[in-house]
Order: C-alpha cells, then sequence, then structure tokens
C-alpha cells in the first residue's frame, strides 16, 4: 500500500471521523506493522465501534483510546 493511498484515504474521511462526538484525531500510522489510519477516541464506546469502519478507500483503521487531548499552551521565550 502506497503512501499516497493512506494520505488520499485520511483526507477523504478526515472531516468525517473528527465529526463524530468522542473522535480527538486521526493519524497515518502502523499497526502490526502494516499502514494503517489510527483513529484517537477520549472513550472506546459502542456507538464509536460500530460508526467508525474498519477499513477506508482500502486502508485498514484502528481505533486508540486516549482520554482528552488539549493543546498546550504555548511558551514566551525568556527575556
Amino acid at each position: 500500500m502506497s503512501q499516497q493511498t493512506i494520505e488520499t484515504a485520511l483526507r477523504a474521511h478526515n472531516q468525517e471521523l473528527m465529526s463524530l462526538p468522542g473522535v480527538v484525531g486521526t493519524a497515518q500510522s502502523l499497526c502490526a506493522g502494516q499502514p494503517c489510519i489510527k483513529v484517537y477516541v477520549v472513550e472506546r464506546t459502542e456507538a464509536l465501534e460500530q460508526a467508525i469502519h474498519r477499513v477506508l478507500a482500502g486502508v485498514p483503521v484502528a481505533i486508540e483510546e486516549t482520554g482528552p487531548i488539549h493543546a498546550r499552551p504555548e511558551r514566551q521565550a525568556p527575556r
């Protein structure tokens, strides 16, 4: 599977995935040593298990529970 295939699949489905309640991120990754799409969720629920397809555009998908993800505040350089 080519890198472009994964990028294309993720680009095509990212908005749909990110609109699901509880989804906090998506990424290209490796699953069992093979390229895949990871979908990061606050909590792995039955509703998310059913809503997230296991394969998108021929690319395997894995769900990973991460808990909430927050942006770190920007650090200002010392003066």
